[in-house]
């Protein structure tokens, strides 16, 4: 009986060998347990917010483990200043306050995340042999940063009183569905369902059932199999591989990337809205983009609308010129490239956004159509040509974001350059067909009409509970045959 208790709490506590992750056997346990009760409290608001705060609190903690202190201090931090700001009467000390608050989050998520990058930097630049520094980057700590940092700019521009319970602000930076990875959730976006009365109808559990089914189905699936089976392969070792192999790695890594990240995404938004509440669209079909500027409309969402409203507006954005405008894209996406990880990679990524960008602007100031659009053939074959170069461009900015270094991005590059053959694409297909076939299905599944997801809810919303049930059974049947031994982590955990 002692064993079996033992056993039990070590499950229950902090193990960094195994976080916890949506797509283990643990998150179901641990989902379905917090679901069980939920239905007693969800209607009453008090009971409701400290039930979940306390269960994210835990979540988190299996995630990161000691970390979860970091949370709830920054929580502790910006809920104080955010209090400050709103009290304060004067313009000086607000901005003060306000530059505190920044110092606090920027500094944290400096120290964590880029000080290693740093010291590694002068030692490159400097010829020096600074030694590196032992330091763990909490999980989710960039989303987790950009959310409190949302509660005290908001307060500061007048669009957000301040919270008088701590409890429901360590709420709202905690919650778990979307905490480690995002979506980036507005304080004036979330706050308000902290304090409303929840209904969940039939309809929400039949939208959050598509998402949940599409969410584990990206990830488990399609996701982690080409990625296991093909697309770390290459980049792993590019010299090895040839150019066709390296070009479908290419463009196998930017239909992982999409699966796994929007996966968790919609996971995340799936699980909330079974719990009533609401979190934001964080992707809207990217790759049918016929624009860069089009793609970061629906590429990770929350990131671009949050660079875009407390980085490139107070920048100064588009309302001071063109030279300017352009100015302010390139320091937006650097500084963008730069969020998602401590490496120059990250840095060239975003910076070559940020120059498609400002040609995109430059493009249609010169070339806009203004007025009504003639849909005629030349319409649509400027449409195609824009498809064709802006998917193409995204996926050739992939390999410096996969890439380990620049001298891998350009092995890459050298191989796909200098060593493609166009007869041995049929050779790769013969020699990973599965791998091949979901790549297919992928992105066969990504063009299909909005019209086939809400098919999707209008045929679970006619079915009874026990079938929705069976058919989240089957869904998770699959991805234990489809998995790998070991659970692979969401990429975006290491931002």
């Amino acid at each position: 009986m002692i064993q079996v208790l033992q056993s039990i709490l070590s499950r229950l506590a902090y193990d960094p060998a195994q976080p916890l992750l949506f797509n283990s056997g643990f998150f179901l346990f641990f989902f379905l347990a917090v679901m069980a009760f939920y239905p007693f409290m969800v209607k009453k608001v008090r009971v409701r917010t400290w039930y979940l705060m306390l269960v994210s609190l835990y979540f988190y903690y299996k995630t990161s483990g000691i970390f979860v202190l970091l949370l709830i201090i920054t929580a502790g931090v910006n809920f104080g200043l955010g209090a400050a700001i709103h009290k304060s009467q004067s313009k000086a000390s607000k901005r003060w306050l306000l530059f505190a608050s920044l110092i606090w989050n920027l500094g944290s998520l400096g120290y964590y995340k880029y000080t290693n990058f740093i010291i590694d930097t002068i030692n490159h630049l400097a010829g020096g042999n600074l030694p590196l520094m032992d330091i763990f980057l909490p999980v989710g700590i960039s989303f987790f940063t950009f959310q409190t940092m949302s509660y005290t700019l908001d307060i500061y521009f007048g669009k957000l009183k301040p919270l008088r319970n701590f409890a429901d602000f360590v709420f709202f930076v905690s919650f778990f569905p979307q905490l480690v990875a995002g979506p980036i959730v507005r304080a004036t976006w979330f706050i308000p369902q902290i304090l409303s009365k929840l209904e969940i109808n039939k309809d929400q559990i039949a939208k959050a059932l598509v998402l949940i089914f599409a969410g584990l189905i990206k990830k488990g699936v399609i996701a982690d199999y080409i990625s296991i089976n093909f697309v770390d392969r290459v980049f792993d070792s590019p010299e090895l591989f040839s150019g066709v192999e390296n070009l479908m790695a290419v463009y196998g890594y930017g239909l992982q990337i999409y699966c796994d990240f929007s996966g968790y995404s919609d996971i995340a938004i799936g699980l909330a809205t079974l719990m009533g509440f609401d979190l934001p669209l964080n992707f809207n079909v990217p790759y049918i983009a016929t624009s860069i500027t089009d793609f970061w409309r629906r590429w990770h969402i929350s990131l671009s609308t949050w660079l875009r409203d407390y980085l490139y507006i107070p920048l100064g954005g588009n309302r001071k010129g063109k030279v300017r405008q352009y100015l302010n894209l390139m320091i937006t996406m650097l500084l963008g490239g730069l969020w998602h990880g401590a490496s120059w990679n990250f840095v060239l990524w975003g910076g070559l956004h940020g120059v498609a960008l400002a040609i995109d602007k430059l493009r249609m100031t010169l070339f806009g159509r203004k007025g009504e659009v003639k849909r005629d053939w030349k319409h649509y074959l400027a449409k195609a040509l824009g498809w064709i170069v802006t998917f193409n461009f995204v996926s050739f900015t992939w390999i410096f974001f996969r890439a380990k270094g620049f001298e891998q991005a350009g092995v890459i590059l050298g191989r796909i350059i200098y060593s493609f053959n166009a007869p041995i694409f049929w050779q790769w297909i013969q020699g990973y067909q599965i791998v091949a076939l979901l790549i297919g299905i992928g992105y066969l599944l990504h063009f299909l009409p909005k019209r086939i997801d809400q098919g999707w809810e209008w045929l679970l919303r006619k079915i009874p509970w026990y079938l929705q049930a069976t058919c989240l059974a089957v869904i998770i049947w699959i991805l234990f045959q489809a998995k790998s031994s070991d659970i692979q982590p969401f990429i975006y955990f290491q931002f």
